[in-house]
C-alpha cells in the first residue's frame, strides 16, 4: 500500500467541504493532542480557530515523526517520507491530499508559515531513519533542533507574537524540551532501538548503548542520567526566561509544554531515574495545573 492511499479514509467521506474540513480538523485534534495529552492541555487556553490552526501545525509533525516509529520496513518508510515530501509540495501548491494538510492549507496562508521550517521537520524524520546513534552532542543537538526547534517556531506564528524576535526564541525553547524529552523517553526510545544520548558521553560514564536497551540499571547509569538531566532541565529554563515579556501571554501553549517538561523531568529524577523498563507521565490534575499556571 502506498502512504497515501489511506489518507482519506481517517477523513472518512464527507458530503460537503464543510463536513470534510470539520472531519479533518477533528483527525488532527486526535493525531497530535487526544485528551489528557500534555498538548491538549496546553492548547485548551487558545481561542478554537487558533487552537484548530495549531492542531494543524502538530498534527503534521506527529505525522513525520511517526514515521520511523510506525514503519519498520525501511523501504517502507523511506516511500513514505518521499510521499510526504510530495505532499509538502501540493500544499505549497494549492493541491494537498491528506486530511492534515487540507485542515493545514488555509493556516499556512494566514500565518505566513515558513516551507524552510517544514523541511526541517521532514529532516528530523530522515535523521532517524538513517541513524539511531550520536557519536557527540552536536550531533543531537543538530537533531533537537530539527526535530522539535522547527515546529515550535511554526506554531509561534499561530499563538502570535509582537516581538520580531520570538519566533527564533520559540525555536530555542522547542529544542531545548526535546532535548528534555530525549530524557524522560530514554526507556521507549532505548526499546525501540534508539540511543539518543551520544556516545562519546556513555562512555565517559561507563555506561553502554545495550545496557539502556537491555533495560540495565546501576550507579553509573543514575550519574549519566543526573548529568543529561540538569542539562536539558538548565536548557529549558533558560530558552523559556529569554522569551520576550510582551509576547509571554501569547506564547503560553510553549511555555506550558516547557513547564510540563520541566515536571516530568523531575517526576523521572524523584523515581531515581527508573525509566528504562517503564514510562513515567504526570497525572492529568497534574498536567492541567501546570499547563495552566505557566507563562
Amino acid at each position: 500500500m502506498q502512504p497515501h492511499e489511506n489518507a482519506d479514509e481517517h477523513a472518512g467521506s464527507p458530503d460537503s467541504p464543510a463536513q470534510a474540513n470539520v472531519q479533518a480538523h477533528e483527525y488532527c485534534r486526535q493525531k497530535a493532542g487526544p485528551p489528557g495529552s500534555a498538548l491538549y492541555y496546553a492548547l485548551l487556553q487558545l481561542r478554537p480557530s487558533r487552537r484548530d490552526a495549531a492542531y494543524a501545525v502538530h498534527a503534521f509533525c506527529q505525522e513525520i515523526a511517526d514515521i520511523h516509529s510506525a514503519v519498520h520496513d525501511p523501504g517502507v518508510a523511506h516511500a513514505k517520507l518521499d510521499w510526504w515530501r510530495q505532499e509538502l509540495a501540493r500544499l505549497f501548491d494549492g493541491t494537498p491530499a491528506h486530511p492534515v494538510t487540507r485542515a493545514l492549507a488555509p493556516v499556512v496562508k494566514t500565518f505566513g508559515l515558513s516551507r524552510d521550517a517544514f523541511e526541517a521537520v521532514l529532516h528530523a524524520a530522515e535523521m532517524d531513519l538513517s541513524q539511531m546513534r550520536y557519536l557527540d552532542f552536536a550531533g543531537l543537538d543538530h537533531y533537537c533542533d530539527a526535530a522539535g526547534g522547527a515546529p515550535a517556531e511554526l506554531v509561534s506564528h499561530v499563538y502570535g507574537f509582537d516581538d520580531a524576535r520570538t519566533p527564533a526564541l520559540a525555536r530555542a525553547l522547542g529544542h531545548a524540551i526535546t532535548l528534555g524529552r530525549r530524557v524522560t523517553d530514554v526507556g521507549v526510545d532505548a526499546r525501540a532501538g534508539y540511543v539518543y544520548f551520544p556516545i562519546d558521553e556513555l562512555q565517559r560514564f561507563g555506561v553502554t548503548a545495550a545496557d539502556l536497551q537491555n533495560g540495565k540499571y546501576s550507579p553509573a547509569f543514575v550519574e549519566l542520567m543526573k548529568f543529561q538531566h540538569a542539562r536539558a532541565r538548565q536548557s529549558i529554563v533558560e530558552a523559556a526566561a529569554a522569551m520576550p515579556g510582551r509576547d509571554r501571554r501569547k506564547q503560553k501553549p510553549l511555555l506550558a509544554l516547557a513547564a510540563l517538561q520541566l515536571a516530568l523531568l523531575d517526576e523521572v529524577a524523584v523515581s531515581d531515574y527508573q525509566v528504562l523498563h517503564q514510562r513515567i507521565d504526570l497525572t492529568p490534575l497534574r498536567k492541567f495545573w501546570r499547563a495552566w499556571r505557566a507563562r
